[in-house]
């Protein structure tokens, strides 16, 4: 997978709260913090994201982007 990002961070899904339009997933990182991801439903669905999967934090700017292979 290629991305022009160069900050990646690994995660596991720990919550999922999803919405019409958007939704909000929460991951845990390996440093002691956890990030939130704003996206829309039908890229949580796209991935097939569920809480416990372990996925990479693309971060770019103001965007944190999973992905998961």
């Amino acid at each position: 997978m290629k991305y022009g990002a160069r900050n990646n961070i690994n995660a596991k899904v720990t919550a999922i709260k999803k919405g019409d339009v958007m939704s909000l997933v929460k991951f845990v990182v390996t440093s002691p913090a956890e990030m939130g991801s704003v996206l829309t439903t039908e890229s949580v669905e796209h991935l097939d994201l569920k809480v416990g999967d372990e996925v990479q934090l693309i971060i770019k700017a103001i965007h944190v982007l999973p992905a998961k292979e």
